[in-house]
């Protein structure tokens, strides 16, 4: 049976970085992929241009995170400064001070990493079925230190997986999806690629201002990507347990500029100065033109009816339906979720090593720990720092 100094599950931007560090150490290191090749989500990242950091200083960027005592020791240890150190090509910052790598290709940034795995050993199609309490690997190879860096569940094509939270008996919060479309009951397909912009989407008392984008099987675009993440934080479901079937309802404030007041008011009067208009041509000044006829079909009234023939009950209908459009969400999109909300318990994993406190020389970092921020470049923050000190850690101890 083989055996090495330290085992790292998952070859990912968290177990690529862990292998670095722990490399520099002069441990015996093996990295072990699933896939075929390392870093299948790092080319995702970014829209393929790999987001690899966010810019913002230390202090500030902590300012981010629910868990920022947590992360505060790991970002210190490998600054945005050391990462960037690494590579040999330039690197450009844009809005909101995301970094990406001035060619704008993902394939730059691992091929950058994957130079830096000289005195790594790595086993591909390596699929990690289990792990004995002496850390003895698939009966196959056995390790003095392991770092599990698995990932989240998002991006399933990518390796991720919700058995890999099962790998350990280490304790795991509640999984759920983050940044991740909805699934609605309406049959959307009349309408997909319609853009309602700037709009004010609710659910109880969250609500978020931005873009919705309407898709063949639910809703998408910033604002629902955005307003997942609150729905995920208060409905009660975890993964782990089987896919979350929602039975909810959110609204849509159309014309978040102007109250119901204003819109009677404005109704009132033009109604009557442009009394030949058709409805569905009015409507324009208020709704993307693509979303106008089902609009309109939704409440129940007629596009060619002239204004001067709409009755107080059918404006107040508009007013009401203008400021409050409902969707019934059965469900989140999980292929396109963007995070995972949840992870290793943080109670039990020491900040300043990443290594368990229930079981020693076992190390976590990235995404499976119970982290997550928005998007921007923070997560790959997240596992680039706690994968370069779970690497540091596991091989001077």
């Amino acid at each position: 049976m083989e055996e090495y100094d330290i085992a790292i599950i998952g070859g990912g931007p968290a177990g690529i970085m862990a292998a670095i560090a722990a490399s520099r150490t002069s441990c015996d290191v093996i990295l072990l992929e699933k896939n075929s090749s390392l870093g299948r989500k790092l080319l995702l990242t970014g829209g393929g241009r790999c987001n690899i950091t966010n810019g913002k200083p230390i202090k500030q960027l902590l300012n981010f995170f629910n868990n920022r005592n947590f992360l505060k020791h790991s970002f210190y240890s490998f600054t945005n400064e050391d990462l960037l150190s690494l590579f040999d090509f330039e690197f450009v910052c844009e809005d909101d001070d995301r970094i990406f790598p001035e060619s704008g290709k993902s394939a730059d940034v691992l091929n950058g990493l994957a130079d830096l795995l000289d005195g790594v050993s790595i086993s591909y199609n390596f699929e990690v079925k289990t792990i004995s309490s002496d850390f003895v690997i698939n009966d196959k190879l056995k390790a003095n230190k392991i770092i599990i860096a698995t990932g989240g569940v998002t991006y399933p094509q990518t390796g991720c997986s919700p058995e890999n939270y099962s790998l350990t008996p280490q304790p795991v919060t509640d999984i759920r999806y983050g940044l991740s479309p909805l699934l609605t009951r309406e049959d959307l397909s009349s309408v997909a690629g319609v853009n309602l912009r700037d709009v004010v989407i609710s659910y109880k008392k969250s609500r978020v201002r931005g873009d919705v984008l309407l898709s063949h099987v639910g809703l998408t675009g910033p604002g629902i990507i955005n307003l997942s993440n609150e729905i995920s934080e208060v409905i009660s479901y975890n993964i782990l347990e089987g896919e979350p079937h929602l039975d909810l309802e959110i609204a849509i404030d159309l014309c978040p500029d102007f109250t119901r007041e204003e819109l009677l008011d404005r109704f009132s009067r033009e109604f009557q100065n442009k009394g030949k208009t058709h409805l569905r041509n009015y409507l324009k000044s208020f709704l993307t033109g693509g979303f106008i006829d089902y609009f309109l079909n939704v409440v129940d009234l007629e596009g060619d009816l002239q204004l001067s023939r709409i009755n107080k009950k059918s404006k107040n209908l508009l007013i009401e339906n203008l400021k409050r459009f409902t969707f019934e969400i059965t469900g989140f999109n999980s292929d396109l979720a963007k995070i995972t909300i949840g992870g290793v318990d943080l109670s039990n994993v020491n900040s300043k090593t990443m290594e368990s406190t229930l079981i020693p020389n076992l190390y976590f970092a990235g995404e499976v720990l119970d982290l997550h921020g928005p998007t921007g470049g923070y997560n790959l923050k997240i596992a680039f720092s706690t994968g370069f000190l779970a690497g540091l850690s596991a091989g001077l101890k």
